[in-house]
Formats: structure tokens, C-alpha cells, sequence
């Protein structure tokens, strides 16, 4: 019998190679493949009667690896899970003959082939002729996972009838189940970070208030004849011609240049020794915030200070008070900002 089958193949293959008219394959399309999850639909008899599946719930179902292989197994489908069967699996091999016949082999065992579209091909077994239809759905969904289980299920035991029940309700609910614990992990994550934050923020928060505190006592023990000191520098200076030109060119209006920033800075800090380090050790500043605290210190009007910003005199006031709050954590006006700046210094 063996014998047979083999010299039949043989007779095919040469015959097939013989044609002498193949169809020309359009290389700009995909070729066709019988891989995915194929649901027999109807059984049509040579001596007339066609039956229509699947009946009572229950149809064959075979699943392609690629084109070299199949899986055949019982197939019932319930609205919310499959129940699998695997009892066959096979080697295949087919060759196109052009205008959808093709010579198709399952171990050797010829049987023609009719492909009448993409998701629909009829096979004939002795003689009855099995139309099936590719369930894209049932691919994208079980295939890798029935092949799988198939494989394995005939492997170990050819003549098992173990079913298998896949339950689309327990992978819905694995799904949930692993994107809670994804959720559960990213939860963590931020409460951590949060949590980083609010430890990094408070400890800021202490340095700050370390730094108000040294501010406030150095400036309140200071001896009577440093306090005498400080006044009599900072007399001399606002009387000073370098003071008087620093007027005029703040009521000039017109936008500082950086070489004339860094000679502000230089005076401030000959009247002023400690107030720039101070200053920027109690918050980051911005450069507007920086330059806005600089010329409150030398005693700058607020609209001059407007004016070689190019700023609103409203927006001078926003940064001062804005200033406040980072500081103290606190709300508070630009007055009292600038009450403090001109408490610190020395």
C-alpha cells in the first residue's frame, strides 16, 4: 500500500512537472499560504446530500503550520470558550497547478485542491468533497496556542483524546490580571518617587530655614561699631560719583549689556561682601530674578529696574513676591521681599 502511495506521488510530481502551461505567478503578490486556523463548513457527498456545519455545536478544525504541516482536531465553540480536541497530525505538501487547483499531498496521500479564494478551499477525501474556511479570528486568537497544545498533546501520546478547554473569559481576565499588576508596579514606582520628592523637598526646606536662621543672627548680634561700620559704607557709596552714574544710566531706560551687569555685581558686592553668596544659596535664581534682587539691594526704583529689564513694572513686583513665597513658603508682597534683601548682606 505503502508502495502505492509513494508511486503515486512520483506520477504527480511528473506529471505536474511535465505541464505544459503553467500560470504565471504575479510577483507583485503575496503568494498563497494555507497557515492559520481552517473550520470545515460543509461536507457534499458523491452520491448527493450536503451536510452544513457545524453541527450541534461541533465542526473539525484544522490548524496550518505553515505549508508543511497540519493539526487536525474536534472543535466546539461556545460563546465564551473553545473545547479542543487534537486526534491527527500530518505532513502536507501541495503544488499550484494554476487556476486554483493544485496537487496536495497529507503524508503522501494525494488529494485535490481547489482554492477558491483567499479564505475558502475544498479538499476531497474519498471522494466527498470538504469546503473550508479560514477563521481569521480563531487565528489571531488561539492559533499559536492550539498548535501548540496539538503538538504537544500528539507527541506525547498519539492516541490521547485529551480535550482542552480555552476560555475567553480566563484570558480576559489573565489580561486584566497582568495589566493590574503592571498598574500595582507603576503605583509603587510614583508613591516611591512622591515619596523621594517630599523627603528631598523637606530637607531643602531645612537647609532654607538653617540659612534664614544663621541670616537672621548674624544680622541681629551684630556688634554696635559693625552695625556703625555698614552704615558709614554704605553712606560713602550712595554718595559716591559711581552711585550718582549708576542712577542716571538706570533712569536712561536703556537695556544693560553684560559687561555693565558685571560692574553691578562688583559694586554690591564691595558694600555688600556676603549678600550675592547669600543670596544665591537660598534659592536657584533665574538671571531676571538674580538682577531684579541685585538692584532692589542698591536701593533701584522699581520702575528703573522696569525700564533697563524690559519688563512691566507689575512684573518687577510678581518676581519680588513670587521670591517670597519660594523662600519662606509662604504668601507675601514685594515690600516685605525687599525688607528682607536689605536685611542681608555683610
Amino acid at each position: 500500500m505503502k508502495r502505492m502511495k509513494t508511486l503515486h506521488f512520483l506520477l504527480l510530481l511528473l506529471t505536474v512537472a511535465l505541464l505544459p502551461a503553467c500560470r504565471e505567478e504575479d510577483k507583485s503578490l503575496k503568494p498563497f499560504s494555507l497557515e492559520g486556523a481552517w473550520v470545515l463548513t460543509q461536507a457534499e457527498y458523491p452520491m448527493g446530500g450536503v451536510d452544513r456545519l457545524p453541527q450541534y455545536g461541533s465542526t473539525l478544525l484544522r490548524i496550518y503550520d505553515g505549508d508543511t504541516a497540519l493539526y487536525q482536531c474536534r472543535l466546539m465553540q461556545t460563546e465564551t470558550a473553545l473545547v479542543v480536541r487534537p486526534y491527527e497530525e500530518c505532513s502536507i505538501m501541495w503544488v499550484d497547478n494554476g487556476g486554483g487547483d493544485c496537487v496536495y499531498l497529507e503524508d503522501n496521500d494525494p488529494h485535490p485542491l481547489s482554492i477558491l479564494n483567499d479564505s475558502t478551499i475544498i479538499i476531497q477525501h474519498n471522494g466527498v468533497l470538504y469546503t473550508w474556511h479560514r477563521d481569521v479570528q480563531l487565528t489571531n486568537e488561539w492559533g499559536l496556542e492550539i498548535r501548540d497544545l496539538a503538538a504537544n498533546a500528539l507527541k506525547e501520546n498519539s492516541n490521547a483524546m485529551d480535550c482542552f478547554v480555552l476560555s475567553s473569559k480566563e484570558r480576559v481576565q489573565a489580561s486584566t490580571i497582568h495589566w493590574l499588576v503592571w498598574a500595582v508596579i507603576a503605583f509603587i514606582v510614583m508613591v516611591v518617587v512622591i515619596a523621594l520628592i517630599a523627603v528631598s523637598n523637606h530637607r531643602a526646606k531645612q537647609r532654607l530655614q538653617l540659612q534664614l536662621q544663621q541670616i537672621r543672627e548674624e544680622h541681629d548680634e551684630r556688634p554696635q561699631p559693625v552695625r556703625q561700620a555698614i552704615v558709614s559704607m554704605e553712606s560713602a557709596f550712595f554718595a559716591s560719583d559711581d552711585y550718582v552714574a549708576l542712577q542716571r544710566r538706570m533712569a536712561s531706560g536703556q537695556l544693560l549689556k553684560e559687561e555693565e551687569w558685571t560692574d553691578i555685581e562688583a559694586q554690591a558686592k564691595k558694600v555688600y561682601p556676603g549678600f550675592t553668596s547669600h543670596l544665591r544659596n537660598l534659592h536657584p535664581m533665574s538671571d531676571l530674578e538674580y538682577q531684579v534682587c541685585l538692584l532692589i539691594k542698591l536701593r533701584i526704583a522699581p520702575t528703573d529696574i522696569a525700564a533697563v529689564l524690559a519688563r512691566d513694572v507689575s512684573t518687577i513686583s510678581t518676581v519680588r513676591s513670587r521670591l517670597y513665597k519660594k523662600v519662606f513658603g509662604k504668601k507675601g508682597g514685594a515690600k516685605e521681599w525687599d525688607e528682607f534683601l536689605l536685611s542681608i548682606g555683610v
